[in-house]
């Protein structure tokens, strides 16, 4: 059975983490429960760059520490996977190198 996971599902995940709804412990088990693209369908009917940009917040807030994820920074996620394709490549360094801290 493929599971479909929609952007905005990813966003509300996000948003409830970034309003503090939900623990960063919380928002990582929802991307692990939810990244494995064997068995679950990402951003069906979104556009190419869209569905990356959801593969990589998924992926990075998957494999972070939870200690070096940046609630306040929550927004940098969302602005990723809502960007232009002509923003992608910004959008992803700004997600890549501001929404965690080293």
């Amino acid at each position: 059975m493929n599971t479909k996971i929609s952007k905005q599902q990813l966003v509300d995940v996000l948003n409830q983490w970034g309003d503090n709804q939900i623990s960063t412990e919380q928002m990582q088990h929802w991307m692990l429960d939810n990244f494995e693209p064997d068995e679950f369908e990402i951003g069906a009917g979104e556009p190419q760059h869209t569905i990356e940009a959801m593969l990589i917040v998924m992926n990075e807030y998957e494999i972070a520490k939870e200690l070096k994820c940046l609630v306040e920074q929550s927004q940098l996620a969302i602005n990723f996977i809502n960007t232009s394709e002509a923003n992608f490549m910004s959008s992803r360094h700004a997600f890549i190198h501001s929404a965690f801290c080293d």
